[in-house]
């Protein structure tokens, strides 16, 4: 039981964001990222899978028609109850707009028309960010590209919850808020924990945003704005859809970095459940992962997930689930079973 003194200093080590205040330097073990090592040796027992690496550009046709589509639901709920365009937004809203989410990440790694052409692959990603209602195609690709070169590390992977968030959200009410509240979260966290120059395409990705948004209340009504607005943060957010960014690195199996999803629900999401594959390979397309797999199957063999629902459920109710458990650096041998006793 902590004194309140010890408290307060635990409190004050969370706000300034220390990596040591969970356990002590010499724990963790400073390496690099585990799928570098992982990505050598497949390639080394299966070179055949260079040929899988490339872009699909066939995501640009899955693409145009989800953006029309979310626009003509924005226009059939105009002048809909504000009950009906919730439900829409949860129930259609939020599983398109996540699925555009997913584009904007698969777009993000150059896999819609290649390294060759970028303004291609950024103006995509920009008409796929259009129906969010909110600028995040080019500032994710960015943050994103961090989290691929320094998995783990607390700092440059800013997928990884600061120690305030441990801290304050470890109870299934709040954990609850937490999930709530994620887009919020996930979306200003990159700004202060690893804060970077505004880019012009940022620019850009905000001004074509902001005149999307003028347009759609002059055209079509401040409800459809609504609509389209409650799609992207309740698909971001409270949504079985949102699990899959707990699923994907949080530490349900000892100290796993990554886990895989091999559900129903892959194909919606561009097969990000696919997980340990794209990490392995990010530059394969989402529909030539499930190739990967089932060419190398001896390196696929970890434990994974079937249910995003069940993961929302166990990070809500286990106790040794929640933003505190994700890996920061990797801990050495031993240092798990030390941490779960205490």
């Amino acid at each position: 039981m902590k004194t309140t003194k010890e408290t307060f200093k635990w409190f004050y080590r969370c706000l300034s964001l220390d990596v040591r205040t969970m356990t002590p330097d010499e724990d963790w073990q400073w390496t690099e990222e585990p799928h570098t090592a992982r990505r050598q040796a497949i390639l080394k027992k299966h070179p055949e899978i260079k040929k899988l690496m490339g872009p699909d550009s066939f995501i640009v046709y899955i693409v145009v028609f989800e953006v029309l589509l979310q626009f003509i639901l924005a226009w059939l709920v105009r002048d809909a109850s504000w009950t009906t365009i919730l439900a829409l937004a949860y129930c259609a809203g939020a599983v398109l707009n996540h699925s555009l989410g997913s584009a904007i990440h698969e777009i993000g790694h150059n896999l819609a028309f290649g390294h060759s052409h970028p303004i291609a692959n950024r103006v995509l990603s920009i008409w796929c960010n259009l129906p969010l209602a909110a600028p995040i195609a080019i500032s994710y690709r960015i943050f994103h590209s961090a989290h691929h070169r320094y998995l783990g590390e607390e700092y440059a992977d800013v997928d990884i919850p600061t120690r305030l968030e441990c801290y304050l959200f470890r109870r299934p009410v709040t954990k609850m808020l937490w999930l709530f509240f994620h887009p919020i979260i996930h979306g200003i966290r990159p700004f202060y924990k690893s804060p970077r120059p505004v880019t012009g395409w940022e620019i850009i990705n905000f001004a074509a945003q902001v005149v999307a948004d003028i347009l759609v209340v002059k055209l079509l009504g401040f409800r459809s704005l609504i609509y389209l607005f409650s799609g992207m943060y309740i698909g971001l957010g409270f949504h079985p859809l949102a699990a899959h960014f707990i699923s994907e690195h949080y530490l349900f199996n000892g100290g796993q970095a990554t886990h895989s999803y091999y559900g129903p629900l892959n194909p919606i999401l561009f097969n990000v459940g696919y997980h340990i594959e794209h990490h392995d390979f990010p530059y394969i397309s989402y529909n030539k992962l499930p190739q990967l797999k089932k060419i190398a199957p001896e390196f696929y063999q970890q434990p994974y997930h079937t249910s995003w629902i069940k993961v929302l459920w166990d990070f809500i109710f286990d106790e040794n689930m929640g933003p505190h458990a994700r890996g920061v650096g990797y801990l050495k041998d031993g240092v798990e079973e030390k941490l779960k006793s205490s």
